[in-house]
């Protein structure tokens, strides 16, 4: 385009003042056609309707300029009169008929990323580059003398009253039901516990107070084998100072806890995790009766511990920590004190103490053995009652129930050698419990019976059979 106007200049010279941009007439101008007037900058001199035509050419030349980037593509020219024609559109393949193309528009390269791949937002170099150490350069105005000795480490801020509670009680939750004081040892480890390292032995106790007996076993392990690893011998005894302090506010909610208090403090002496001293430290120095009975109980086990009680089994192992002779040895022990008091209430209690419900089937069995190693019906009747009583309240579940008559039904051959009447005595007693509703039909038609022998034939006429050896 410029050099079209160019060209129309050499071939039309005019005078400066033919391109004024007065619109004088001529009289006005005294019959001078020519005026002066100024076209991108220039001053020239030129009939008005040529100034009109350069203005027109100069409007559509900066048009062009200003969209060539953006227009490049569709192949669009300007007519004499400064008219736009468009020409052929490029096919949308081509890459100057992209919009915001960022590859090179003179067409040149092969397609690949810009930088081998090494460029774009958020790009640190191509793939699979390797940086080296970069050198700290001594002459760098933020270089630091101390930036090379730095050592950097993740803190742990120290846990607060709430966080510890918050933090702390689901793990001694979750230790009472897989019993592993390692695990626990190790989550401890990762906390900063700070200042409420204490806390832990009255934390756990707090909440074993309220547990079971097995609970209890188990935080009594937990803080023996947390002693030298998370604890020390002054936090244990710290515990153990403020549970005393706490302990009119733990009555509350446990009655029995100055007694459950006392044996905590004589199985963490029995373990040497308090001193043997600990307890005569706060002779006349105790004003609250709780604290007072709590301490007495601690003395009196530990005197008893000298004539050979075990402090190291005080609160029993419950579950299936107990080996399985112990446990049969506890239910034979409590069949024969039931059938001595005839109290199911207490039968049942003692049994739940157990905490064996997945064991029942021993019990079940237990009772029926000794059914048939009996004599008379008393045995039988009370053991009938027993059994139904613990069915009614859902103590011993279907499975089990079915379990313990099932393992009698396998043994009743060994059980009849040293019981003759054994088959006889079961038959009654399945009768019986089916009666009462215990079992159902399908296991009562799976007693077995003993095989009557044949002595005289059927068809014989009555005739005695005699047997050839």
């Amino acid at each position: 385009m410029a050099t079209e106007c160019e060209a129309w200049l050499n071939a039309n010279p005019v005078e400066a003042d033919d391109l004024s941009d007065s619109f004088l007439s001529d009289e006005e101008r005294g019959g001078i056609r020519k005026v002066d007037n100024e076209i991108n900058g220039n001053w020239i001199a030129a009939p008005t309707s040529t100034i009109h035509e350069a203005r027109v050419k100069a409007k559509a030349k900066r048009r062009l300029r200003k969209n060539s980037s953006r227009d490049s593509g569709r192949g669009d020219s300007l007519s004499d009169n400064g008219d736009s024609n468009r020409g052929p559109l490029v096919t949308p393949t081509s890459p100057k008929g992209k919009l915001l193309d960022r590859k090179s528009r003179l067409g040149k390269g092969r397609g690949l990323p810009k930088k081998g791949g090494a460029g774009g937002k958020g790009v640190w170099g191509p793939p699979g580059e390797v940086y080296d150490l970069e050198e700290v350069d001594v002459k760098d105005p933020n270089y630091d003398e101390d930036q090379d000795n730095c050592v950097y480490e993740t803190v742990v801020l120290p846990l607060d009253e709430e966080d510890f509670e918050k933090t702390v009680t689901p793990i001694v939750q979750e230790y009472f039901e897989h019993g592993d004081t390692n695990e626990v040892a190790e989550l401890l480890g990762e906390l900063n516990l700070g200042q409420m390292r204490s806390g832990v032995p009255m934390l756990a106790v707090s909440l074993a107070l309220e547990a079971k007996a097995s609970h209890r076993e188990l935080t009594s392990r937990l803080l023996s084998d947390l002693c030298g690893r998370v604890l020390t011998l002054r936090d244990v005894e710290t515990s153990f100072h403020k549970l005393l302090r706490e302990l009119p506010d733990l009555v509350l909610d446990t009655p029995g806890a100055p007694q459950l208090v006392g044996q905590f403090i004589a199985r963490a002496v029995r373990d040497e995790i308090l001193s043997k001293s600990y307890i005569e430290s706060y002779k006349g120095k105790v004003d609250c009766e709780h604290a007072r009975a709590a301490l007495d109980r601690a003395a009196v086990l530990l005197k008893m511990s000298r004539g050979g009680l075990r402090i190291d089994n005080l609160w029993g192992s419950g579950g299936g920590q107990r080996p399985v002779n112990q446990l049969i040895k506890e239910v034979n022990l409590l069949l024969k004190e039931y059938l001595l008091s005839g109290d199911v209430v207490e039968a049942e209690r003692c049994l739940r103490e157990l905490e064996v419900p997945h064991f029942h089937h021993e019990f079940v069995y237990e009772a029926i053995v000794m059914v048939l190693e009996s004599k008379g019906d008393k045995t039988l009747k009370m053991v009938l009652q027993l059994l139904k009583f613990l069915w009614e309240s859902s103590v011993i579940t279907v499975d089990q129930m079915r379990r313990g008559f099932e393992r009698v039904y396998i043994e009743i051959a060994e059980i009849n050698i040293d019981v003759p009447c054994a088959y006889a005595l079961l038959e009654q007693f399945v009768e019986k419990s089916f009666s009462a509703g215990i079992i159902d039909k399908r296991l009562r038609d799976l007693c077995p019976s003993r095989g009557r022998k044949r002595f005289v034939s059927e068809g014989d006429g009555g005739r005695l059979k005699l047997e050839s050896y």
